[in-house]
This record gives structure tokens, C-alpha cells and sequence, in this order.
């Protein structure tokens, strides 16, 4: 499957080496990991000014990411949702690269349901949807 991990994912991956480091070492031994440009600049910004990690390491997670992941840059927003600008972006690279499931923490992202064919879960139920199915 074609799986897009918005950025709250991504940082907990690498912040934390929790659940979301889990989710994403399934996602890169089964699946296809895909990336917005946008959520890119986003993991960048919040690992080096929100938590302060060191630049050194921040290079080397985002060129991890980019090297593991296909990097989709749309060149419009989505129309949808509507509460977000920032969310648009996000959807819109889910969309372009045709994500079969958008991975996020985000309510209002989890809110805006299926669209286009795109399932929008959290971790949690990428996880249960992957382990319910087999995943492959």
C-alpha cells in the first residue's frame, strides 16, 4: 500500500522512538512510505525549533526520509479541510501521490473522513487495519 505519514507521525518517530517509530519501520518494511514536501519543511522546522535537536541530526532524518520515502510536491492545496490551510497541503500530497492511507494525529485531518478514495487514520488505526488484515 501506498501510505502518507503527516508530519505529528513523523516527528514522534524520530522524537520519541515509540508507537510511531513502530508504525513507520512497518510501513518501510511493507509498504510504500510516502511524503509531502510540506511535511518535510515541517519535520524539519519542529525537530530544530520546537525540540531543539542538534542540526547534524535533523539533516540526517530528513535525508533518512527523503531517501526512504516518495517525496510528492503538489502544486495546489486541496480544497478540503476546511479549517487548515496547512492540512490542504498535506491532503493535496496524499492525493497527487495516490496514497491509499494518509496516517495523522490531526483532528481535524482524522475528521475530514475518506475522500477520493484516500483513507485518513491515526496510528493507532493504521496499526489495527494493518495487523486486522495481514498488512500485505
Amino acid at each position: 500500500m501506498r501510505i502518507l505519514l503527516d508530519t505529528n507521525v513523523l516527528v514522534a518517530a524520530f522524537a520519541t522512538r515509540g508507537f510511531c517509530h513502530d508504525i513507520l519501520q512497518l510501513v518501510l518494511a511493507r509498504h510504500q512510505l510516502l511524503v509531502g514536501e510540506t511535511v518535510l519543511q515541517e519535520l524539519e522546522q519542529i525537530l530544530t525549533s520546537k525540540l531543539g535537536m542538534p542540526r547534524e541530526h535533523v539533516s540526517e532524518v530528513v535525508g533518512f526520509v527523503r531517501g526512504h520515502a516518495d517525496v510528492v510536491a503538489p502544486v495546489q492545496p486541496a480544497t478540503w479541510p476546511a479549517t487548515d490551510p496547512a492540512d490542504r497541503w498535506i491532503a493535496a500530497a496524499a492525493i497527487s501521490g495516490m496514497a491509499e492511507i494518509l496516517v495523522t494525529g490531526d483532528k481535524d485531518l482524522l475528521e475530514a473522513g475518506p475522500v477520493e478514495g484516500l483513507r485518513i487514520v491515526s496510528p493507532r488505526g493504521l496499526w489495527e487495519l494493518l495487523r486486522g488484515t495481514g498488512g500485505d
